[in-house]
């Protein structure tokens, strides 16, 4: 769903914060998409006396921004006025679940009377995954995966192609409206539900690492290797300001999609390691070296344009290259001697050939 640029907007737009006891990065790449349809919470700190919880999210906007952005901003206030028991006593977990459904369908149904979406002058919608941490909890929810054929079928629609009526390839999302017209049935039985899933879990403060929270534009080229890459990345980075380490690769990768990323780190993720800092340097001179001695014997047939130079390393048995990340995250250090040694070239499009071998 949604057109496509000539070439991609490489921008990046990150942040980060810490606090109770937490570090977060986040990023996201328009990419190749006309719009930037993902959005994005980061909270720490929430109202209503709760400021040792936080809150985070990645909403994944299709056919417009619209839903995504309003969400980003107000899903959380809905969730924590839903009337539930907020706490960390007995029977507070079935609280705050209920809490969580009850505030997905609140805020769906406080957005079906925006004027541009009740008269399908806009008709976004957005899948969601979420993480809200307490003190003693992870509570883990989403709009995303398809699912509910029966469902679709019983409100009078099918499944075609794993999509709605053959056309949205997700059947659980906030908005799309469309798809929830159906005279008769709740909120939770239309061909599309805003109802999430959720899934708890209780914090260890040893064992519990770190969350990632991620769009398909990241999860389709990189299925649960990014996790992998940060665990790789935790050994040698100084701090996680910022997740453009593997919104860049996913890109490198085929991603088509939007891109956004969320890596909240808890207390017990790993620490800097002296050993995986000294590797991580001796593998980016490595690629240094090589890219200048591609360069020097070039020959007759002239300098290498980037991707030649890009496909001739990745052919290479290249040890200690980033787990999921692969040599596509180093694609940033290969160009950067590409461009200083070859300054006066010319401009190779967006710079990313989707046929790369990675």
């Amino acid at each position: 769903m949604g057109a496509f640029l000539d070439k991609p907007k490489t921008e990046k737009h990150s942040a980060h914060g810490e606090g109770n006891g937490l570090r977060y990065g986040l990023s996201s790449m328009q990419g190749w998409r006309v719009e930037m349809e993902d959005a994005h919470t980061a909270v720490v700190g929430l109202p209503h006396g709760l400021t040792d919880w936080s809150f985070f999210a990645v909403y994944d906007g299709h056919a417009g921004s619209r839903v995504a952005n309003y969400c980003s901003g107000h899903l959380l206030e809905h969730i924590l006025s839903g009337g539930a028991e907020f706490g960390s006593g007995p029977g507070s977990v079935e609280g705050v679940k209920d809490g969580i459904r009850s505030g997905f369908l609140n805020i769906d149904e406080y957005m079906r009377n925006f004027s541009d979406l009740r008269q399908g002058l806009d008709r976004s919608g957005s899948t969601a995954v979420c993480v809200l941490l307490s003190p003693t909890h992870l509570y883990f929810f989403k709009l995303r995966d398809f699912a509910g054929r029966e469902r679709i079928q019983n409100a009078g629609g099918s499944v075609m192609i794993q999509r709605v009526n053959g056309s949205l390839a997700v059947s659980r999302a906030l908005g799309d409206y469309d798809y929830k017209c159906v005279d008769g049935k709740g909120p939770t039985e239309q061909l599309v539900s805003p109802e999430p899933e959720v899934c708890v879990l209780e914090r260890a403060a040893e064992g519990d690492e770190f969350v990632v929270l991620a769009c398909d534009g990241i999860w389709d080229v990189c299925p649960n290797k990014a996790v992998d890459f940060y665990d790789h990345d935790f050994g040698f980075c100084e701090d996680r300001k910022n997740c453009n380490s593997v919104v860049a690769p996913a890109l490198h990768k085929g991603s088509r999609d939007n891109m956004s990323v969320v890596l909240v780190c808890l207390p017990g993720a790993p620490k800097i390691s002296e050993e995986a800092m000294k590797k991580e340097e001796e593998l980016d001179k490595y690629l240094e070296t090589r890219v200048e001695e591609l360069l020097e014997n070039c020959g007759e047939d002239g300098v290498p344009d980037l991707v030649s130079v890009l496909r001739n390393i990745a052919s290479e048995n290249i040890p200690n290259l980033p787990p999921g990340g692969g040599l596509a995250s180093k694609r940033s250090v290969i160009e950067a001697v590409y461009n200083k040694l070859n300054p006066h070239r010319e401009e190779e499009g967006s710079g990313v050939d989707l046929d790369d071998p990675y």
